[in-house]
């Protein structure tokens, strides 16, 4: 179990998917760029078995945005993008509506 405290230290945001790329060394996963509002990032994601890269491109999402940088198969992941797993697969965090980026999620 975690704290409350614990859990206010993560930086749940909204950002914008920019750009969508094959991992160079790994089947499963895409380097996503997203857009957070104030600063670009790029994050190493596991969705390429559930998601087609043009499907992804210009979607609303929800990222840690404060997690500590990790070479996922030799390229950077700043962040970690959020879903959901199920019996019929993975299916990305999103909100309900257009929000600004960058905005807090809580």
């Amino acid at each position: 179990m975690i704290t409350i405290e614990d859990f206010k230290k993560m930086e749940l945001k909204i950002a914008l998917i920019k750009d969508v790329q094959d991992h160079p060394d790994a089947q499963r996963l895409y380097v996503v760029t997203i857009d957070l509002g104030d600063r670009i990032k790029q994050i190493v994601a596991g969705i390429k078995n559930f998601y087609q890269k043009e499907d992804l491109i210009g979607k609303q999402v929800v990222v840690v945005d404060n997690l500590e940088p990790a070479m996922l198969r030799g390229v950077e992941s700043q962040g970690m993008l959020l879903a959901a797993q199920d019996d019929e697969g993975i299916c990305i965090v999103t909100p309900q509506r257009q929000v600004k980026l960058g905005s807090t999620v809580k």
